[in-house]
């Protein structure tokens, strides 16, 4: 029955940056990760979106090694059960007024909507499991709930909190905390 099922929406930006910044780079076993974000929900699939590494045109040696490593970790993600993983770009931007030169992810954020929106608007799942903190996620969730889906908010702590529109309009919230990362860690 689709209303028994869930999706899971992975902005693997957020989910890294708080493994980073609140539990010092742990790597989780996905699988694991997956199945305790769901509980009690039967899951009909995981989405994981992300962008390779920025490679200039030629490619350093230092480039083309992270990318061969990110290559790696996509391909043992799609391995997964069950598993999705949808690749956007990362675009190199500078600002004109300061001089700085930062990285900019393009369509992963949009392609996770879409699914969202997708899934729910033909019912394929009741329960949408959303790590995330971008407000930029409001309008596709607005339109999943509007769907009939349960929207369950996976989020970092005060370091990494999500913004409070998206806080507040989910249905219900799961702290990322050291118990999970415990139980989900990567052996």
């Amino acid at each position: 029955m689709a209303n028994g099922r869930a999706a899971i929406f992975i902005d693997a930006g957020y989910l890294e940056k708080i493994l980073k910044t609140q539990f010092a780079g742990t790597s989780i076993d996905y699988s694991k990760f997956a199945v305790e974000i769901s509980k009690p929900t039967d899951i009909l699939r995981t989405y994981y979106y992300n962008c390779p590494p920025f490679q200039s045109s030629p490619a350093t040696q230092q480039e083309a090694e992270r990318t061969r490593r990110a290559d790696r970790f996509f391909a043992k993600l799609r391995l997964l059960p069950r598993f999705e993983v949808r690749l956007g770009r990362l675009s190199k931007r500078s600002c004109p007024r300061c001089g700085e030169v930062f990285f900019q992810q393009k369509r992963a954020d949009l392609m996770l909507g879409v699914d969202l929106v997708n899934l729910s608007a033909r019912t394929q799942i009741g329960t949408a499991v959303l790590v995330a903190g971008d407000s930029d996620f409001l309008p596709a969730v607005e339109a999943a709930k509007d769907s009939g889906v349960l929207i369950r908010l996976v989020h970092g702590g005060p370091a990494n909190r999500p913004h409070q529109d998206l806080f507040a309009t989910a249905d219900e919230r799961l702290l990322i905390d050291k118990p999970l990362i415990d139980r989900t860690r990567r052996a």
